[in-house]
């Protein structure tokens, strides 16, 4: 199939862009409740900002991951396997609800960019899926007639 590995390219190129993006604003937010010293319902400014920045670290590498998972695939052309497969599907399903909040939050642009994400994270799965089914499952053995 030919759009196998392009696929495969550029799912890891925006997986490893997001990675960053995700670590940076997350990074951004934790600096910004520092200085400002903000509270949220009575919650310490100094833990929200912590976690903040431990939650950009946390989700940057996720999507790293991801991202070189997706690499992998795009260099050895072909399907991703085990924790990797478990990995790329996760991310398709974290594009899904990020989609969904995405549309009442902020609106029509980060959507689209979710749920396109979440289309090429499905397209690179299936692309790479066996031809014939699952070869776990084999069809059941023709009745003989005598």
């Amino acid at each position: 199939m030919a759009v196998r590995r392009p696929v495969a390219w550029v799912v890891a190129v925006i997986l490893l862009l997001e990675a960053l993006g995700v670590a940076a604003l997350n990074w951004f937010l934790g600096i910004v409740v520092d200085r400002q010293d903000m509270s949220l319902a009575g919650l310490d400014p100094d833990t929200m900002a912590t976690s903040s920045k431990i939650a950009g670290i946390v989700f940057g590498l996720y999507f790293a991951l991801c991202g070189v998972v997706a690499l992998l695939v795009a260099l050895r052309d072909r399907r991703p396997a085990g924790i990797g497969r478990v990995l790329l599907i996760s991310a398709a399903v974290v594009h899904g609800l990020l989609g969904a909040f995405a549309w009442g939050l902020m609106g029509v642009g980060p959507f689209l960019f979710m749920i396109v994400m979440l289309g090429l994270l499905v397209l690179l799965l299936l692309a790479y899926a066996p031809a014939g089914g699952s070869p776990e499952v084999s069809p059941p053995p023709a009745p003989t007639t005598p």
